[in-house]
């Protein structure tokens, strides 16, 4: 499936090679554990395949993160939405965000927002954000939720990326994604990559399937 040139950061290639073969997306969500086990082991194996021009894959593949908000984590939908104001506001910072957040997952499980207000939460992750090199100040601008109704008394107007997490919800109900991890390898799921894949199992199946 395309990517929307706002969202090209999502995507990890040799130059944002315009002529790679293959396309492997992986739908994750920061809230959940076995997004955060996949994300941390493909993290460390595949970025040193893809990003330069001499690496094994550079040419034959592209890898893409794919959000997916899980309704039934409550704070998933505010993790996603500061990853997508870190992308809106410095791309090059999306993986590295990335990465900070599932490393902190548990900071956002249920015991430990249960009880904060949302602007707290999204005070928490802006400087998660500040702590990998993005302006904290400007992740809160983004994710603020004001407490004074908008023009003509609007009450549930959202954010400054309420837009993108409707982009993204879309995108993944398109083609039918309900949980995370999921994997699609050249736009077909591809049911043998399991969350538990070792360095070495990325790299059985890198070998026998990008070519």
């Amino acid at each position: 499936m395309a990517l929307a040139p706002k969202f090209a950061g999502h995507k990890l290639s040799a130059g944002g090679a315009a002529d790679t073969k293959h396309t492997l997306e992986v739908y994750l969500d920061y809230v959940c554990p076995f997004s955060a086990k996949m994300f941390k082991t493909l993290y460390a194996t595949l970025p040193p395949k893809l990003t330069s021009s001499t690496a094994p894959y550079s040419r034959n593949l592209q890898l893409i993160f794919r959000q997916q908000i899980q309704p039934w984590h409550p704070s998933s939908t505010l993790t996603h939405e500061a990853a997508l104001a870190v992308l809106k506001i410095s791309p090059q910072h999306f993986w590295p965000f990335s990465a900070a957040l599932f490393q902190r997952q548990t900071e956002f499980f249920d015991v430990n927002v249960v009880n904060e207000r949302r602007n707290e939460t999204y005070a928490r992750l802006a400087k998660i954000a500040g702590e990998v090199g993005v302006d904290e100040g400007k992740v809160m601008g983004l994710l603020r939720i004001s407490e004074k109704p908008g023009g003509g008394g609007e009450l549930n107007a959202g954010n400054a990326v309420t837009g993108d997490v409707k982009q993204i919800v879309k995108a993944a109900r398109v083609v039918g994604v309900h949980v995370s991890p999921t994997v699609f390898f050249d736009g077909i799921e591809e049911k043998s990559i399991s969350s538990s894949f070792t360095a070495e199992q990325w790299e059985e199946w890198l070998k026998k399937n990008v070519v």
